[in-house]
């Protein structure tokens, strides 16, 4: 067991799923990205969690995927970044792919006729503005004379991303992208029989462009606590909390140095503490040398010295502390938004390199 420790709280996680539903149409379904260990925290666990409260689950990668089928996840699953080398492996194991170029269609389509299906569903993704994946709205032609020729696959769900939600200055082309979009659901259903579910909004679309909800909405990081606004994040709660213990303390004079390179000396006799996590288990070394803190009885102290790759040490001279007292690395949004500012990155960054040695571990 490693003694650092990733508690994920469950009551504040369906907290913050429900918040999202209340915010949706009785009609419109809540998909959940669970993509990247569901945002670096567990997959699992999230996924099982929440399971009752959402339709339908979104992951990166087929792995992912089966992660989620082998552990008894039983809402339709929905894999973004479907390779054509997985498509037998996920007709196996009723995952559902996001097709977005006529070379993976015309595969999917190969491999699920070697497979005998009829229907099987697929996601269609369309680039409005993101340049990242997707068909363009003008290929939409040549995407329906290959479907409507074959009965092998059927078009679930028609999506897009947004680029900039969550930016007010980006507002005109957020618009547009809706714009657009209404506009290839509009084609598709004039010419198919039947309806499929269309989604666009993330996390901060749901919050800034409540109108665009469609038939589903995705939502990711908001899972976890944070919208990507201040307003909303506040309303939120805090999902993660990184904890971990003193390995070691010791007593050191003033001019002593501590950690690699001599890179920080005691400024007074004091004490520090070491603690078993390190740039190795996601803790950049951006935190060491008093930028970064924990906390320790409920005192914030700093990091001191290079951050090692399995360990940290800090400075506790003016704590009450002792070998083996626990130590907690964030515990709110405002901890990790602090962490965040420092390392000129974001929530999404930061939590995802938290590294898979850290023990996850389900507060309920």
């Amino acid at each position: 067991m490693h003694p650092t420790i990733l508690e994920i709280n469950k009551e504040n996680l369906i907290y913050n799923v429900l918040f999202f539903k209340n915010k949706l149409d009785k009609s419109t379904k809540l998909l959940a990205v669970v993509k990247a260990y569901a945002y670096g925290s567990d997959a699992v666990l999230v996924s099982k969690s929440i399971e009752p409260y959402v339709d339908y689950f979104a992951v990166a990668y087929t792995k992912e995927g089966l992660e989620l089928i082998q552990n008894n996840i039983t809402k339709p699953i929905l894999v973004l970044h479907a390779q054509p080398e997985n498509y037998l492996q996920i007709i196996k194991n009723d995952l559902e792919p996001n097709i977005y170029s006529f070379t993976g269609l015309k595969e999917f389509i190969k491999t699920a006729s070697s497979q005998n299906c009829l229907n099987y569903p697929i996601h269609l993704k369309f680039n409005t503005g993101l340049n990242r994946l997707g068909f363009k709205p003008e290929e939409i032609p040549e995407i329906l004379e290959i479907v409507q020729k074959t009965d092998v696959v059927k078009i679930k769900s028609i999506f897009s991303h947004l680029v900039a939600s969550e930016d007010p200055n980006e507002k005109e082309f957020t618009l547009q992208q809706i714009d657009t979009f209404n506009k290839i659901k509009n084609t598709f259903n004039k010419i198919l029989n039947y309806l499929p579910i269309y989604h666009l909004l993330n996390t901060s679309g749901v919050v800034n462009y409540p109108k665009a909800q469609f038939d589903m909405v995705r939502v990711g990081i908001g899972m976890l606590g944070f919208a990507n606004d201040k307003n909303t994040t506040s309303q939120l709660k805090n999902v993660l909390t990184l904890k971990s213990k003193i390995s070691q303390i010791h007593t050191l004079k003033k001019g002593d140095s501590v950690g690699y390179n001599r890179a920080y000396f005691l400024e007074k006799d004091g004490k520090t503490a070491t603690i078993p996590i390190g740039h190795a288990d996601g803790i950049s070394r951006k935190l060491g040398n008093k930028n970064g803190f924990v906390y320790i009885n409920n005192q914030k102290v700093p990091i001191i010295g290079n951050v090692c790759m399995d360990m940290i040490m800090v400075d506790v001279s003016d704590t009450h502390s002792a070998e083996n007292d626990i130590i907690t690395f964030f515990n709110t949004q405002k901890d990790i938004m602090e962490i965040c500012n420092k390392l000129q990155t974001i929530p999404y960054e930061f939590f995802t390199m938290l590294s898979r040695r850290i023990e996850r571990k389900l507060i309920i």
